[in-house]
């Protein structure tokens, strides 16, 4: 069944193969929406960690070719998805991280106008993406995430999902596979 989805698909292009279960995240606070550094190695019990890259500024154009690229489209919606999923997450006790390279003045604006209520994480230097080597692209001089999606336990890796399509139905996918 084909996805409704509007834009390219990413297809598996091997770039998480090494982000296997058990793998330790590495130690490094990042600066939330929240307005407070979280260490994603402190965690304790169960998270979900998703990486999207780049979520749109009122009145600012998408970056250059980013309706041609896979896997670039959707974060927006992904962030949403999850949001509307919280109560469900956290009858399970899941906490939910969503983690760009965006600084945090832009997340902390998209949480407001959003209505996000978890941490956005902001990894504009790159440290906890060149720590786990996360997938990246780049487009008009700029570097991005690539979109995947972390399970974490007591902070480890316990599971991947890589290439995430269609993201705007992932929030379900990952509460799926919590169950």
């Amino acid at each position: 069944m084909s996805s409704p989805w509007p834009w390219p698909a990413p297809t598996d292009d091997g770039a998480a193969d090494h982000l296997v279960p058990g793998t330790p995240l590495p130690q490094i606070a990042l600066p939330s929406s929240a307005g407070v550094d979280i260490d994603l190695s402190q965690l304790q019990g169960r998270a979900v960690v998703f990486v999207y890259p780049y979520t749109g500024t009122l009145g600012a154009p998408n970056p250059p070719d980013w309706d041609d690229i896979p896997g670039a489209h959707g974060s927006t919606p992904e962030a949403e998805g999850f949001r509307d999923m919280m109560p469900m997450f956290a009858m399970k006790g899941v906490k939910v991280f969503g983690l760009s390279a965006q600084p945090s003045a832009e997340q902390q604006d998209f949480a407001r106008r959003m209505a996000i209520t978890y941490p956005l994480l902001s990894d504009r230097e790159y440290r906890f993406s060149d720590a786990l080597r996360l997938p990246r692209f780049a487009t008009g001089g700029v570097t991005y995430l690539g979109r995947l999606t972390l399970l974490v336990e007591d902070e480890h890796i316990a599971r991947t999902f890589y290439p995430v399509h269609p993201p705007d139905s992932h929030a379900a996918e990952v509460l799926a596979a919590l169950a």
